[in-house]
């Protein structure tokens, strides 16, 4: 197996000397803006979203081996990573469409794939809504979605990164029905986009599980959807489908649960490729930046934030190269 030279150049500046993804994610928009003016009391400039973003890249870049930024607000912070941390782009709009069913997504007007590696991109990734219980019709559209930007970053030889959150309209998906149906939406929805017709070279999953609901775990919140071994069941039966790398997601959930469900990872066996963690390590810092401002967030990222990100480096010392996938013991044997 051979790699195109400019998906393995993007894999290579995105992956750490192992071969593992520890990429920080800070691509958030329309919910950072809203949760920065409700700790602020008012409205979040442009400016202000940008200097958010750089200030996480600055510091966190540091610890992490790439991270993921969005055109919009996220070019100041791009000029502003350590040495030899790679950059991923985001593709798509904020949010999803509202007007009909099924989540629908949309890409960035103003961008194309061959414009984000001009801005200095190493990989592109795309945020999609996925169940595959939705509607035949529905989830065409979002297969055929897929498929174009698939074959857009094969024209432009630039690795793609499908991120694909689950959910099921009018659940609660955070509670504990929506946690017992969580495994088969993300089981059904890797075992579709690992496909080559789609060209994904890494798969950005959720946990299949929600920790909260494992009983005996720490996160345990009272109520059980799953026993400690049938969540670990739930990683390796997502896990053996995956015919390509992939990465885990953070999903807004606290460090210490994140943390928990990579440890659970890595005792199931899960053959995972690394992170791209993003509110797990800085969402605790909005309140700082909202209240106090640019000066006092630094100097909580310097500390909180570091130690959130080296929580997560921590967990994955079990986690597999992705050249792996390929058969390959290095990813120079791909080139």
């Amino acid at each position: 197996m051979k790699l195109t030279p400019g998906k393995l150049a993007g894999m290579k500046a995105v992956s750490n000397a192992r071969g593992v993804i520890a990429a920080a994610a800070m691509d958030q928009r329309g919910s950072l803006q809203k949760a920065l003016g409700k700790e602020k009391g008012g409205e979040i400039s442009d400016a202000m979203m940008e200097e958010f973003k750089t200030l996480v890249t600055e510091v966190l870049t540091r610890h992490a081996s790439a991270i993921l930024l969005d055109p919009e607000w996220g070019l100041p912070a791009s000029k502003a990573r350590a040495k030899g941390s790679g950059l991923l782009m985001a593709y798509e709009k904020t949010g999803y469409d509202k007007t009909g069913p099924g989540r629908l997504p949309d890409l960035l007007d103003q961008w194309s794939v061959r414009r984000i590696k001009e801005a200095g991109a190493d990989c592109l990734k795309i945020l999609l809504y996925y169940t595959p219980f939705d509607p035949k019709d529905v989830n065409d559209k979002k297969h055929a979605w897929v498929e174009r930007i698939g074959d857009e970053c094969r024209a432009n030889d630039i690795p793609f990164f499908l991120e694909f959150v689950g959910y099921e309209e009018g659940a609660d998906e955070k509670g504990v029905e929506y946690a017992k149906k969580k495994p088969a939406i993300v089981t059904g929805a890797m075992a579709e986009f690992t496909k080559e017709r789609y060209g994904v070279d890494v798969m950005k999953v959720e946990m299949p599980i929600n920790m909260k609901f494992v009983e005996g775990s720490k996160s345990f919140g009272g109520q059980k959807a799953y026993s400690k071994q049938e969540a670990m069941d739930c990683f390796r039966r997502s896990a053996d489908i995956a015919t390509r790398p992939f990465i885990y997601l953070s999903a807004g959930v606290s460090n210490q649960e994140f943390t928990e469900s990579l440890e659970l990872a890595a005792e199931a066996g899960t053959r995972f490729s690394g992170v791209l963690c993003g509110r797990a390590t800085w969402k605790d810092g909005i309140a700082i930046y909202g209240k106090q401002g640019a000066d006092a967030f630094r100097k909580w990222l310097e500390v909180e934030g570091v130690k959130n990100i080296g929580n997560v480096n921590d967990r994955l010392k079990p986690a597999h190269p992705w050249f792996e996938f390929y058969g390959a013991k290095s990813a120079d044997e791909l080139g």
